[in-house]
């Protein structure tokens, strides 16, 4: 019983995100002036299909603790390539010249952030304006679900290239926090980290 009103209060909250799309303008408030002494600008990235709304009550929460949050509207829906989202943010945060960035991200945001990550690492000529990664419910071996879907649900497979390249990818791995919820429908075989079809 517990379980499903969990899941009904998890699809409750992704009406509400959605109605929020019509209550608030489709641009996030511009990010509070950050002073000297002011703590780690925040970037806020959303999962697939999500607006900014989405993170909406956590930027209030965030912000409301001194942070400078950005959140970027040319992500739009968040529904193109892993790489492509990545450089449009890296470049937003070059623009700004932003230094100690903390990524917080949900769902395929923190597979953003891990590249952001990855490539912003001084080791790989970046220039190390990311501090660290906070992700929500992140499919970081991918999902077998995603063997199931079309369009960018597809960019979770096991076997993508985002997927595999990333999960390689190792020393950025002690800066990244993973949170999961409880129980989450769509990331239940994400421990899998294979499609159904491979399975012996």
């Amino acid at each position: 019983m517990r379980r499903a009103a969990g899941i009904a209060a998890d699809y409750f909250y992704v009406l509400r995100s959605r109605l929020r799309f019509y209550r608030y303008s489709s641009r996030p408030p511009a990010p509070i002036e950050a002073g000297p002494d002011a703590p780690p600008a925040v970037l806020l990235v959303p999962g697939v299909f999500e607006t900014w709304h989405y993170l909406k009550p956590l930027r209030d929460r965030v912000e409301g603790l001194g942070h400078s949050v950005h959140s970027v509207p040319e992500l739009g829906f968040n529904r193109h390539p892993v790489p492509e989202m990545a450089a449009l943010l890296a470049a937003y945060v070059e623009h700004r010249d932003l230094r100690e960035v903390r990524i917080v991200a949900h769902n395929k945001g923190g597979l953003i952030g891990k590249l952001l990550l990855v490539g912003d690492s001084p080791a790989r000529g970046g220039a190390g304006r990311f501090d660290r990664l906070i992700s929500i419910n992140t499919p970081y071996l991918g999902s077998p679900l995603a063997c199931f879907g079309l369009g960018p649900w597809r960019e979770f497979s096991p076997t993508r290239p985002v997927i595999v390249e990333l999960g390689e990818v190792l020393d950025v791995n002690d800066r990244i926090t993973s949170l999961y919820s409880e129980f989450d429908p769509r990331a239940r075989l994400q421990s899998l980290g294979r499609c159904p079809s491979q399975h012996p």
